[in-house]
């Protein structure tokens, strides 16, 4: 989420050398990847529980390995690398924020959706505040998959295939698409959420070792063998530390400035990591609360590696190859992959790349079949079969592929694609957790001030994008002409949906009480309330010693 998708289709196919080693590792991966998700997945008589739910049988490592690869794509994998070359350790925010906004999942929103026994998270909105909510939800949800995870994950991975193979575009995102496709619809959630625990570690194994080999090579070619000579080695190009002031040398706003990312992040974050759909069926797939709750809360704690893995390496290559890149940024993953990769490792690197994009494509391609089944055809005929919600949802899914495809095949025609991933959750991102926070914590808020708030942000969104995103003209109106950066945005977005949810709220009857018992906590600090500690598994203590973590890390980095 949130990072930029370079421009890769300007390399030099013969920069990357792939070795019949390199291919055959490639190769194999993408077989056996295949292999596997059908194996543990597929059953003759999957039930509607098992395709989508895993039959609610997965603890909580399982979990947090999940949340961490469906968010994980090659637009991270490339973006980041990208984004630190260009901006710097600043960009590692979009990283870091998920792992506070993962322990509010784990301790306010999920128990509420384990205790519901939810397949879909409008569902939740549904028995909240009422069905129309539900609708509106499930179309943003089933629109948002499409559009971002898998259609733009499609894109980026087609790119990547370009230059490795010279694949033109549209035939790797056929083969992309397809081997995800299969494994997917047919094995269900379980296949997706057990291939994710193979991928991490592939995905984790090539992006520690290019880092590895790089600071090699700081010591080697520059003479650094400390952070702290890192640090002076790139500053004042790009910042050195998380924390990136106000203001940028010409007396603009930083788009990734403390305040951009105070005010903006927690919006787009909430939406993201605690509402959207293709993350949070990976809890409601959790065999009890307390794994579900621990797994969000350890997906947390897997959210701080790619800031050394993924970030730190665009920065590494500032210092030892920024006479190469020079104002290429986009280049950065493959001139560090062409200058450090040896056979074997390229290839491996390669299937840490097509894991990444295949895990997202398959958690967004799952939750829409889940979406489409629950949402839509179990609520237009209540009493179809469960056989058929499981047909109409593996048919969904080859819709919805077909679709992001066709889509995916657009990407080159945005300006930039960082915009248009970030962007496009204006439309919805601050209304949707306007309404997932004052429905779990405030009682008073109605189902007319949901559906106003809804509607309110979806309008002015479209115009932001109109005016904002260059598709129809090259003139960026809030971004350039007002200076406003789309996280400083998001904020203003909120405030006024915050308004008018409150506003219609107290203008429009009270919910019943009885309507909304077990969906409220009763006290915004109940949740810290709830029974007896239990051990260092805990939710509580895992989040606490996650919180003292990151305060470390913020100190030192």
């Amino acid at each position: 989420m949130n990072i930029s998708i370079p421009n890769i289709a300007a390399l030099d196919i013969e920069s990357i050398n792939i070795s019949t080693l390199d291919l055959v590792i490639i190769i194999s991966y993408i077989v056996g990847i295949t292999a596997l998700g059908i194996f543990v997945g597929f059953r003759k008589n999957t039930s509607s529980s098992q395709l989508f739910l895993a039959g609610r049988s997965l603890g909580w490592p399982i979990i947090g390995i999940s949340l961490f690869c469906a968010n994980i794509s090659s637009i991270h994998l490339v973006g980041l690398a990208a984004d630190g070359y260009r901006v710097g350790m600043p960009v590692g925010n979009f990283e870091w924020g998920a792992s506070f906004c993962l322990i509010i999942l784990g301790l306010v929103f999920a128990p509420f959706y384990f205790r519901s026994k939810l397949s879909t998270l409008p569902e939740y909105v549904e028995k909240r505040y009422s069905p129309g909510t539900r609708t509106i939800l499930a179309v943003i949800f089933i629109l948002s998959a499409l559009l971002v995870h898998i259609g733009m994950s499609l894109y980026a991975g087609a790119k990547l295939m370009n230059v490795f193979f010279g694949l033109d575009i549209t035939t790797s995102v056929i083969v992309i698409a397809g081997v995800t496709a299969v494994y997917t619809i047919l094995g269900g959630l379980r296949a997706v959420m057990i291939t994710n625990v193979v991928q991490v570690i592939i995905l984790l194994a090539g992006a520690i070792t290019l880092t590895y080999l790089g600071w090699q090579a700081l010591g080697e070619e520059k003479g650094i063998t400390t952070y702290a000579q890192l640090k002076d080695a790139v500053s004042p190009g790009i910042s050195p530390t998380v924390l990136q002031s106000i203001k940028n040398p010409e007396g603009g706003l930083n788009d990734f400035s403390w305040l951009a990312v105070l005010v903006g992040y927690p919006i787009l974050g909430i939406w993201y990591w605690c509402t959207d759909q293709t993350i949070v069926q990976n809890v409601l797939a959790a065999k009890t609360e307390k794994d579900g709750r621990d797994g969000a809360i350890f997906g947390g704690f897997l959210k701080i590696l790619p800031v050394f893995v993924m970030v730190l390496p665009g920065v590494m290559a500032y210092a030892l190859y920024r006479d190469e890149i020079g104002s290429a940024n986009d280049n950065t993953l493959m001139i560090l992959m062409q200058k450090l990769l040896q056979p074997g490792f390229l290839g491996l690197f390669t299937a840490g790349l097509l894991a990444a994009l295949m895990s997202t494509v398959a958690a967004a391609l799952n939750s829409t079949a889940t979406l489409a089944s629950s949402d839509i055809l179990k609520r237009l005929r209540p009493d179809t079969s469960d056989k058929t919600l499981v047909w109409f949802g593996r048919i969904a899914s080859i819709v919805v592929i077909l679709l992001a495809m066709a889509w995916s095949t657009q990407g080159d025609k945005f300006s930039s694609i960082f915009e248009a991933i970030n962007k496009i959750p204006m439309m919805f991102a601050p209304a949707i957790t306007t309404i997932f926070l004052g429905g779990v914590f405030w009682k008073r808020g109605t189902k007319q001030a949901a559906i106003g708030t809804l509607l309110f942000n979806m309008a002015i969104g479209a115009v932001y994008l109109l005016v904002d995103i260059p598709i129809i003209t090259e003139e960026k109106l809030i971004a350039d002409n007002l200076g406003i950066p789309f996280m400083l945005v998001g904020g203003i977005f909120f405030v006024f949906c915050l308004v008018i949810y409150i506003v219609v709220s107290f203008l429009t009857p009270a919910p019943d009480e009885a309507h909304i018992k077990n969906l409220v906590w009763d006290h915004p600090l109940s949740f810290l309330k709830e029974g007896k500690i239990q051990g260092i598994t805990d939710p509580r203590i895992m989040a606490l010693i996650l919180l003292i973590l990151m305060g470390f890390l913020y100190y030192v980095m």
